[in-house]
């Protein structure tokens, strides 16, 4: 799936003067000849909703033609595009004569890059073209960098964009703080110790003499053998290495941070007695589209830094199957484990440890969740037993990872918990949410759901578990929707329309008077919802009403426009197309389905079911009317409904700081049986028959006007 992109450099006339033509791809056209910036360029409107592009003099047109061919897959396209529209409205501001920046202008075919410089024209009507291909797009961002004369600032701003628009944040919202001291409030209620092994003690030595010549590390060694009462002590190596100057500066007085078991003590490192001892922990969930992780301290429990990044691998895959197919071909394996590793977790876990003002070599330990493809994938093992029957993994569970078999840039040393797996799709990432939604401990019937691009649930109480998956699609997470993104700053999380006037209103992330510039998933079920309710799309997600909002390509594809672009933070009008609809009500009819399937499995019914959890990084909250509108969820009182946030990130966090929860979770995980869907002959009538608003059978759902 090598891409081959043609990069066109058209040069225009000489600064100042008024530009006559644009060269692009061979072939002349005139455009408007009046002089400007960019920031002038605007898409204007015809009678007929369609919008033709203006482009202003002065500039460098780097057209990168049809940046993802059509034999990638659309996930892609909609990321790379997301990128380049992120490093717009970081830097449209700047354009100018003489400014060296990239901006990015994008529709739904193609992403243009414009550079603007005068350094960078070539004359009178001299066109200067070349054909660059290229097998990636991290690769086209260097071969970009090789036409200008000298790095600058916003390239590297398209560079950090496109790693998948990584964000770090520093948890100051009060409600991303409350959702984890509610996880250590729930842990300890269930009668779990929110204690693990690691520890900070000090050491005090006699300084060696000519008539005292024992060695440092046994002199080391006696000092935590008196502090912590153990026989046996291992130093490693990045201990020994770092030991005799330590002793020394500190006079023979250290910190040691070290993880204290019932039959041993290990050295993770030593510090001198004025360094400020952190003993770091990383926490990282790993969703198929979607790669989240903290920072914590060990012993307060206390978040240092966050950070989200979109995962590495979703070039070679949108969902499972594909990536295990990738992973089949020469260096598969390889390359899917450095896409994870050192393009996804490595720079996040450097910016986190940047925003925290800690090393890298201060995380000592690591819990991780991810579903079942996704562990095997980081740890460069073969995945492709998943896909074939009987399904069978290479593990469910594993105690022997350290970081430094996987080459993550934190303590060589650093034990990596992984959360257990139960079947071949349901993973890590829904015991570590079974741990905190509690049904393990609850005597209600309660249903668990973890929305992502692999949907996966779990139901039953303290008696009984029963998980199945289904493949969502990264719809929730904003991929296969034209203007979809994650949810984070400039995404629209919230909107209603007006049923008489078709007019929106929103609420966007980010803080007051920030611009949207797309939609994350509680913002798509949000005006799905309200465009059915308002009889402004049918069942199908065909829109069948008109007005100013209501636009159609030259192909008579529907479109309703919730930002104009001069209302929108991007080049762009913030718009959700039938394509987008029908996209994401096949990924809500697989969630349906397949809580129908799993129930009928156990000759029960919705009515049944008493408490709802729905997790997943998709907004600061699900509206489940909303939800229920579309047909996602089944049609029971709003009451049962508790949206618990991203539930795998939580959960692996309550494993790193509590050995009790760990050892819970290996327990939960054992005790859940796992239900095959494709295995299961009535899934792909029930998946069928979920792919309308809200479904073929209305009379599921009562609540829903006709």
């Amino acid at each position: 799936d090598d891409v081959v992109v043609g990069l066109v450099v058209t040069v225009l006339a000489h600064v100042g003067h008024p530009l006559g033509q644009l060269v692009t791809g061979g072939r002349a056209r005139e455009i408007g000849r009046e002089p400007g910036s960019l920031a002038d360029a605007r898409v204007t409107r015809t009678a007929h909703g369609l919008r033709q592009p203006r482009i202003t003099a002065l500039h460098l047109l780097v057209k990168l033609h049809r940046a993802v061919s059509r034999n990638i897959r659309e996930t892609a396209a909609v990321r790379f595009k997301v990128a380049v529209h992120d490093l717009l409205v970081q830097s449209r501001h700047a354009v100018g004569v003489g400014k060296r920046v990239v901006v990015g202008v994008v529709d739904d075919v193609q992403a243009d890059l414009v550079v603007a410089g005068q350094d960078h024209l070539r004359g009178n009507g001299v066109v200067r073209r070349e054909e660059v291909p290229v097998r990636s797009r991290r690769t086209l961002v260097d071969q970009i960098r090789a036409f200008v004369d000298e790095p600058f600032g916003c390239l590297d701003t398209f560079v950090h964009a496109y790693r998948s628009r990584m964000k770090v944040a520093d948890l100051s919202s009060p409600s991303e703080i409350a959702i984890f001291e509610d996880t250590k409030k729930k842990i300890t209620d269930a009668g779990l110790e929110l204690k693990n092994s690691m520890q900070v003690i000090t050491i005090s030595m006699e300084e060696p003499t000519l008539d005292d010549t024992m060695p440092d590390n046994e002199r080391v060694t006696w000092a935590v053998q008196a502090a912590t009462g153990l026989e046996r002590v291992r130093i490693p190596y990045s201990v020994l290495k770092k030991m005799p100057d330590v002793l020394r500066e500190s006079h023979f007085q250290a910190q040691c941070v070290v993880r204290v078991t019932a039959n041993d003590v290990f050295l993770y490192d030593m510090l001198p007695m004025e360094a400020k001892a952190v003993v770091g922990g990383l926490v990282v969930d790993i969703g198929t589209t979607t790669v989240s992780a903290l920072i914590v301290d060990m012993l307060s429990g206390e978040i240092l830094a966050k950070a989200s990044s979109g995962n590495g691998q979703i070039r070679y895959g949108a969902d499972v199957i594909n990536r295990i197919i990738e992973s089949q071909k020469p260096g598969g394996h390889e390359r899917l484990q450095n896409a994870i590793i050192k393009e996804t977790l490595n720079p996040m876990i450097s910016n986190m440890c940047r925003a925290a003002k800690i090393s890298s070599q201060q995380i000592y330990r690591a819990a991780i969740a991810g579903n079942t493809t996704m562990e095997h994938l980081m740890m460069g093992i073969n995945a492709d037993p998943l896909r074939m029957e009987p399904y069978i993994p290479a593990f469910f569970k594993t105690n022997s990872l350290f970081a430094s078999d996987v080459n993550l840039a934190i303590h060589p040393d650093a034990h990596i918990i992984l959360a257990p797996n139960i079947g071949s799709y349901v993973g890590g990432d829904i015991t570590a949410g079974a741990l905190v939604s509690m049904i393990w401990n609850r005597p209600e019937m309660s249903l668990f759901i973890d929305l992502g691009t692999n949907g996966e649930l779990a139901f039953g109480n303290s008696d009984f578990m029963v998980s199945c998956a289904c493949s969502a699609g990264p719809a929730f997470e904003g991929g296969d929707i034209s203007c979809g993104m994650r949810a984070t700053d400039g995404a629209i999380e919230k909107c209603t329309i007006d049923p008489e006037t078709m007019e929106p209103s929103y609420h966007v992330i980010g803080d007051e008077g920030t611009k949207p510039i797309g939609l994350c998933g509680s913002g798509i079920i949000d005006v799905i919802a309200a465009l059915f309710r308002a009889k402004m799309v049918n069942p199908k997600g065909k829109f069948i009403r008109e007005g100013r909002r209501i636009c159609h390509d030259k192909y008579g594809m529907g479109s309703y426009v919730i930002a104009f672009e001069e209302e929108a933070g991007s080049v762009r009008d913030v718009e959700i197309t039938e394509v987008d609809i029908d996209n994401f009500i096949r990924a809500k009819g697989a969630i349906f389905s397949a809580i129908r399937t799993m129930l009928n499995y156990l000759d029960m019914d919705v009515s049944m079911i008493e408490e709802v959890y729905v997790a997943g990084g998709i907004g600061s909250g699900i509206n489940m009317k909303n939800a229920v509108t579309i047909g996602m969820f089944p049609d029971i009182p709003l009451e049962k409904f508790h949206y618990i946030g991203n539930s795998s990130l939580t959960g692996a966090y309550s494993m790193l700081l509590s050995t009790a929860a760990e050892k819970k979770t290996y327990e939960v995980a054992r005790n859940m049986t796992y239900l095959e869907l494709s295995t299961v002959p009535t899934y792909m009538d029930e998946f069928v028959a979920a792919c309308f608003l809200p479904h073929t059978d209305t009379t599921m759902f009562p609540s829903v006007e006709a």
